[in-house]
C-alpha cells in the first residue's frame, strides 16, 4: 500500500508533469489577460468608427476566437491529438445540428437581422405587446429591457416573422392628440386654442409645424386631431405638458370637452325633455306629505 502511494506521488510530482501544469497555468493566465486587453483596446477603437451594435459583435467574435485558440493550446499541452478531436467535434456538430433545427433557424434569422439592420442597440422597439430598449442583438436572440425594468429575450425567428416597430429609428416623431369639443362650441376657436398651445410648448417643433384636422362628427361631440412634431427624446415631456396645457386652455376659453351622454328630443326645435331621478321625486313627495 505504501509502495503504491509512493508510486502515485512520484507520478504527480514528476518534473515533466509539473512543467506541463506550469505551462498550462501560464498559458491560461497570460492568454486571458492578453485577450481582455486586446478586446478592450479594439472595443475603444471600434466605438469611434462603428455603431454600438457592430462594436459589441466584434468584441464577442474576438473573445470567442481567442478563447478557442487558448483551449486548443491547452489541449495540445495535455497531449490530445487535434485530428481525432476535430473529427469527434465534426460528428458531434452534425448530431447537434439535426437535434437543434430551431437554433439553426434563429441563427439564420439573426444573420438577416444583422445584415438588414432594422434596429440597433439602444433603439426602442415594439413587438406585439412588448416594448423596450434593445440591450444586444445576437445570433440567436435579441435582448431588450422594458420600461418597468424587465429583461426579455426574443428569438430571432420570431422577429423575422412578426411586425416590429422601431420607435426611435428617426430623429423626430409626431404625437397625435385626439380631442373632442361639444357641438355648441366654435370649431375655429378650438383650432386657434390648440395651435396656440402647440406653438408655445417648448418641446413642440416649429419645423415641421403642428397641424389641425377635423376628424368627424362623433356621437358626443366633434372629434379633432392636433399633430405635434418633437425630438424623439422629448416624448414624455411633450405628452405630459401639452395634454395639461390643452385642458387649461379649453377651460379659459370656455370650450367643453364632452363625455358620452344621451339627450331625448320630441322634435327638431324642442328642448331636451327633463328627466327626474325617482329618488329625488320620492323625497319631495315625502316632504309635501309632512
Amino acid at each position: 500500500m505504501f509502495e503504491l502511494f509512493s508510486l502515485n506521488m512520484e507520478k504527480v510530482f514528476n518534473p515533466n508533469t509539473l512543467m506541463i501544469a506550469l505551462r498550462i497555468v501560464i498559458i491560461l493566465a497570460a492568454g486571458f489577460v492578453l485577450l481582455k486587453i486586446l478586446n478592450f483596446s479594439i472595443g475603444r477603437v471600434v466605438k469611434k468608427r462603428f455603431s454600438q451594435q457592430t462594436a459589441m459583435l466584434l468584441k464577442k467574435a474576438i473573445f470567442y476566437t481567442g478563447a478557442f485558440i487558448i483551449l486548443i493550446t491547452v489541449l495540445r499541452q495535455l497531449g490530445f491529438k487535434l485530428t481525432a478531436l476535430l473529427g469527434a467535434a465534426g460528428i458531434a456538430g452534425i448530431a447537434i445540428g439535426f437535434a437543434s433545427q430551431t437554433s439553426v433557424s434563429n441563427i439564420i434569422s439573426g444573420m438577416f437581422l444583422i445584415s438588414e439592420k432594422p434596429f440597433a442597440v439602444g433603439d426602442i422597439i415594439k413587438v406585439n405587446n412588448t416594448m423596450g430598449i434593445i440591450l444586444s442583438v445576437d445570433l440567436l436572440s435579441v435582448k431588450i429591457r422594458t420600461f418597468d425594468n424587465l429583461f426579455i429575450r426574443i428569438p430571432n425567428e420570431q422577429l423575422i416573422k412578426t411586425q416590429v416597430t422601431n420607435v426611435t429609428r428617426f430623429p423626430i416623431r409626431r404625437l397625435n392628440i385626439d380631442v373632442s369639443i361639444a357641438y355648441k362650441d366654435d370649431i375655429g376657436k378650438a383650432k386657434e386654442a390648440l395651435l396656440e398651445v402647440a406653438k408655445n410648448n417648448p418641446y413642440c417643433l416649429d419645423n415641421p409645424e403642428p397641424f389641425f384636422v377635423i376628424k368627424e362628427f362623433g356621437s358626443s361631440g366633434i372629434d379633432l386631431l392636433l399633430g405635434a412634431w418633437f425630438a424623439k427624446a422629448d416624448y414624455l415631456a411633450l405628452k405630459n405638458s401639452i395634454m395639461q396645457e390643452i385642458k387649461e386652455s379649453f377651460d379659459r376659453e370656455g370650450i367643453e370637452i364632452p363625455f358620452p351622454h344621451v339627450s331625448v328630443y320630441t322634435g327638431s326645435e324642442t328642448k331636451p325633455l327633463p328627466v327626474t331621478v325617482m329618488e329625488e321625486a320620492l323625497i319631495k313627495e315625502s316632504e309635501k306629505g309632512s
